[in-house]
């Protein structure tokens, strides 16, 4: 039986978010690697891969406040900055995923997404339906998008996501950061979370290191918590990308204990 899973390369890990439009080519070639083997391996694996913009899309869109709205001038010439500058690090992601053997075919979000006062209300899913039933891997990425009441914002590869799962229904739904998973107050990672333990988690989740419009891992976790909530048998994995060879494991293997598991 296929299994379909969503897998998001984060920002963090595929640029570095201390340094303005530096990606880390060496480990989005490794990452690709890893995928390559991944459905190599199992060829019941139906993948929709997405990835965050770091250092690039986020650098850009600070000095205008993109994500919380789009009006003058100056905001939307921010915005077409904005946009270009996730399409060049979507571009060197893509052509690393093809020269290693993994069959992506780039959507962009911008070219249908429609946000209402920052949620994403519609995306244009035939592409990745049909890139689907051909054999292909979708990879769509952080983007801008129009938006009905701020004129424009941004979307998030996890607001991406959200949108897809009620409609495609993953099994998995994979997180590969650069952090071991989500964190406890002393540092160690925490093995498994249920929604009910958002309250006693709050006080100590962080936001992420660098610039990051989109809320880092806090705003992951209650995100990731609540969808969840909403289909039973969906899990959710937080988990360090760093460490070679892990993304081809979680990938192969569901039972794979690395990072964080969010689940019902």
């Amino acid at each position: 039986m296929t299994e379909r899973v969503f897998l998001k390369l984060g920002g963090s890990l595929i640029t570095d978010k201390s340094s303005p439009y530096t990606p880390r080519p060496e480990v989005i070639r490794r990452l690709a690697e890893e995928v390559r083997e991944a459905l190599d391996a199992r060829p019941d694996l139906e993948l929709v891969i997405g990835h965050g913009s770091g250092s690039f899309g986020h650098a850009a869109a600070a000095p205008y406040g993109t994500r919380q709205g789009v009006r003058t001038p100056r905001e939307w010439r921010g915005y077409a900055e904005v946009a270009a500058a996730a399409a060049r690090l979507h571009r060197i992601v893509t052509d690393l995923f093809l020269e290693a053997g993994v069959p992506v075919l780039s959507l962009q979000p911008s070219a249908s997404a429609r946000c209402r006062d920052g949620e994403l209300v519609h995306l244009e899913t035939a592409p990745i339906r049909t890139a689907l039933a051909q054999g292909l891997v979708p990879l769509i990425y952080g983007d801008v998008a129009l938006d009905e009441v701020r004129g424009g914002t941004i979307v998030s590869t996890e607001d991406l996501f959200v949108y897809l799962t009620p409609i495609l229904s993953p099994r998995r739904i994979l997180l590969a950061t650069r952090v071991a998973g989500v964190l406890d107050a002393g540092g160690r990672v925490i093995p498994a979370i249920v929604p009910a333990d958002l309250p006693a988690l709050r006080p100590f989740l962080r936001g992420a290191r660098g610039t990051d419009v989109t809320g880092g891992m806090a705003d992951k976790v209650e995100r990731m918590a609540a969808l969840v909530e909403r289909h039973p048998g969906l899990t959710v994995q937080i988990f360090s990308g760093e460490i070679p060879g892990t993304v081809s494991l979680v990938l192969t293997d569901a039972g794979i204990p690395s990072g964080t598991r969010i689940c019902r």
